[in-house]
């Protein structure tokens, strides 16, 4: 059996392949000159609707069904397929080049946030929701979201890529991260046996962080993979799965920036309330 047999010393001297070849390069900066445009809300968002941009939309949506006015929020799409990413206004908020990004302009200077775990921490404490106050329940609670950040690349990076975004299908690959995403759902499954939400009766942001994930990995068609995974087998997580999504916040959250799938559901841009109406 023949394989790939590693230099020294690696280059960069061709595109990979798969989906996003074009925009994938080992180096971080800027790769142009371009300002992001700054709106009427004291929250900017510059994002996307995947997994990770849902959190925070969701987040933002929740907030302001509790009656915050100081989370309007205006959400300016980031094409990340053309490199949006990579201009020099959005790498001063976010170095790693990565949506979501979010700039508080309300404060005195600005505050960036990047990482959507961050940004998630950031709202909760700013705004007092969603978030535990006594420290055994936050420790849980952040236990959970930090549990999803380090768990997710393993499911989108790995699993989603080898699955569906390679140039070919490989078996080793998909069958590692297989196994390793059936063992997080697992852990997913066991933890909701006897919980209503990821850390008891209460809904919080790990709750946000994870069902951004795992949501559509279980009720809905992410990397079309369900019958693959037998995702209904983890009756506990589809049951939680499908409470959180009819929240109307959620609702209204996952159409923020979303540029694909049925047309009633892409909002790509949100710079007002009624953009979802």
């Amino acid at each position: 059996m023949t394989g790939f047999v590693p230099p020294k010393v690696w280059k960069w001297d061709a595109q990979s392949g798969g989906r996003f070849e074009k925009i994938n390069r080992p180096t971080a900066g800027a790769q142009e000159e371009k300002e992001l445009p700054i709106g009427k809300h004291p929250l900017q968002l510059y994002s996307l609707g995947t997994p990770n941009g849902v959190k925070v939309t969701v987040m933002l949506e929740e907030l302001l069904a509790f009656g915050h006015g100081g989370a309007e929020y205006d959400a300016w799409l980031i094409k990340i397929n053309e490199g949006e990413q990579f201009g020099s206004g959005f790498v001063s908020i976010n170095p790693n080049s990565k949506i979501p990004a979010l700039l508080d302009v309300s404060t005195d200077p600005h505050t960036r946030v990047f990482e959507s775990g961050a940004i998630l921490v950031y709202l909760a404490e700013k705004f007092n929701e969603l978030i535990p106050t006594d420290p055994c329940a936050r420790a849980e609670c952040f236990s959970w979201l930090m549990w999803q950040m380090g768990a997710a690349p393993f499911l989108g990076g790995g699993f989603g890529h080898f699955y569906v975004y390679a140039p070919e299908r490989y078996e080793y690959p998909i069958n590692r991260y297989t196994m390793e995403v059936k063992r997080q759902l697992d852990v997913l499954d066991q933890n909701l046996a006897n919980r209503r939400f990821m850390c008891g009766d209460e809904y919080n942001i790990s709750d946000i962080s994870i069902y951004s994930w795992y949501g559509p990995l279980v009720i809905r068609t992410l990397y079309k993979a369900q019958e693959f995974l037998d995702v209904e087998s983890y009756r506990n997580v589809v049951r939680w799965a499908r409470e959180v999504e009819e929240r109307p916040a959620v609702i209204r959250g996952r159409r923020v920036n979303r540029t694909w799938g049925p047309e009633e559901l892409q909002v790509p841009e949100r710079h007002d309330t009624s953009d979802l109406d």
